[in-house]
């Protein structure tokens, strides 16, 4: 058995609550993280080796698998952590808003990310990307509906369709601005957002 690491396989990670690994673990998974993404922006993500990023990331092997299964564990971890952050931002910060996803801020990112997303559909993994943030985002979208509180009234079973539905036209949105070249601003893809959202669920 493995110990408390950042390298779990998706269904475990979904199903349980884990404790957060110490410091020094976090380090070194970040360090991990960090250097699987410089590489696959630099050439194509199956050219990458586990051995090209322990060299990156100077970590021994051993360490590396007490954390990771493979290459493609340590970047779906790193996708998780990626969409835990903003599925959850803003009821995390408690903002006092009427938006249920922080779209701006997702599309910058992912704007300024032009090159890790090419990667990521030139190896045929951009699909499994928006299946995780499918679950990631519904979840969070479920989570702020519920702390609106401006839908009470609704079912809980109607409340969780809604928001897949619109973790669904979130990920929607991001294909048609990147398709477009993302030509409008993230803030302006915000307003279009939630202008749909609220309209919608009158």
């Amino acid at each position: 058995m493995r110990a408390p690491n950042c390298g779990n396989m998706l269904g475990q990670r979904k199903q349980q609550q884990r404790r957060k690994p110490d410091r020094r673990i976090r380090r070194t998974c970040e360090r991990l993280g960090s250097a699987l993404v410089a590489l696959i922006q630099e050439r194509p993500i199956d050219d990458v080796t586990v051995q090209d990023v322990l060299d990156r990331a100077s970590v021994g092997r051993s360490t590396f698998y007490l954390h990771f299964r493979d290459k493609d564990d340590l970047l779906l971890s790193q996708l998780e952590k990626f969409l835990e952050t903003m599925s959850t931002a803003l009821s995390i910060r408690k903002e006092e808003s009427h938006r249920v996803v922080p779209v701006a801020e997702l599309f910058a990112h992912i704007g300024d990310q032009k090159k890790l997303y090419r990667a990521l559909a030139d190896s045929g993994r951009l699909n499994d990307f928006f299946d995780l943030a499918q679950g990631y985002f519904a979840r969070g979208i479920e989570q702020r509906l519920t702390e609106s509180k401006r839908l009470s009234n609704l079912p809980q079973r109607e409340l969780g369709a809604r928001a897949s539905a619109l973790a669904g036209s979130i990920l929607s949105l991001l294909r048609w601005w990147l398709g477009r070249g993302a030509k409008e601003s993230p803030r302006a893809m915000d307003e279009l957002f939630h202008r749909m959202v609220w309209n919608g669920l009158q």
